[in-house]
């Protein structure tokens, strides 16, 4: 379908609100010369972002979240409040199921990651110009993992988590709860296989934020 028959309403034009100048480069050069999207403008924080929206006039934000005195979740806010009729699109390298909750009850149409590929940034921004909502694929595992009751963990799994929440190795965790070292990689797998965490890394990471649910 052509330009014409799309007609002119269908033409995205968004904002870049960034802190960073060269996100905000690469963001245009992304998604610059993509047929339907036109990008008008750029922001560095919130005081420029209302401004850019005033004189502008676009149609969608794609806005940063992690943003030096106003973040994303708290422009959003604003944004939805003095702008309803704007779309925006959460642009984030966090996953954290408590920042994608605010961010929509802030009033974002979609939340999607920064390493995601360009195709599916403007996947996401075609969607949310349709009238939906995307969230990207980890975000949405993430989303279901966290709304889902957790399985007991056994009393020694609960310790092995709580050393691992302290940046302890295998090696240090069998010295200091008196095991072998296969025994605690044979509970890693174990805690790892209860959760359904992929790698070693989310494992640490899952630890770290959610341990004093296991009473670490």
């Amino acid at each position: 379908m052509g330009a014409d028959e799309r007609g002119v309403d269908a033409m995205v034009r968004l904002l870049l609100i960034d802190d960073h100048p060269l996100v905000r480069d690469g963001l245009r050069a992304r998604l610059g010369g993509i047929d339907g999207i036109e990008v008008v403008g750029e922001a560095g924080h919130a005081r420029e972002a209302l401004a850019a929206v005033e004189a502008l006039r676009p149609t969608m934000a794609l806005v940063d979240i992690g943003m030096k005195e106003v973040n994303g979740i708290e422009l959003t806010l604003m944004l939805s409040q003095r702008h309803p009729e704007l779309a925006v699109l959460i642009l984030s390298m966090y996953d954290n199921p408590e920042y994608v909750q605010q961010a929509m009850q802030a009033g974002a149409r979609g939340y999607v990651l920064k390493d995601a590929p360009s195709s599916e940034i403007v996947g996401a921004i075609q969607t949310v110009r349709q009238g939906g909502t995307y969230l990207s694929p980890s975000v949405t595992k993430r989303l279901f993992r966290a709304q889902e009751p957790k399985p007991l963990l056994s009393p020694r799994e609960s310790e092995i988590l709580a050393c691992l929440a302290k940046g302890q190795s295998s090696k240090q965790i069998a010295e200091a709860l008196g095991l072998s070292v296969r025994t605690v990689e044979t509970h890693r797998q174990n805690i790892k296989r209860k959760l359904v965490i992929d790698g070693q890394a989310e494992l640490i990471k899952y630890a770290v934020e959610h341990v004093r649910r296991y009473g670490g």
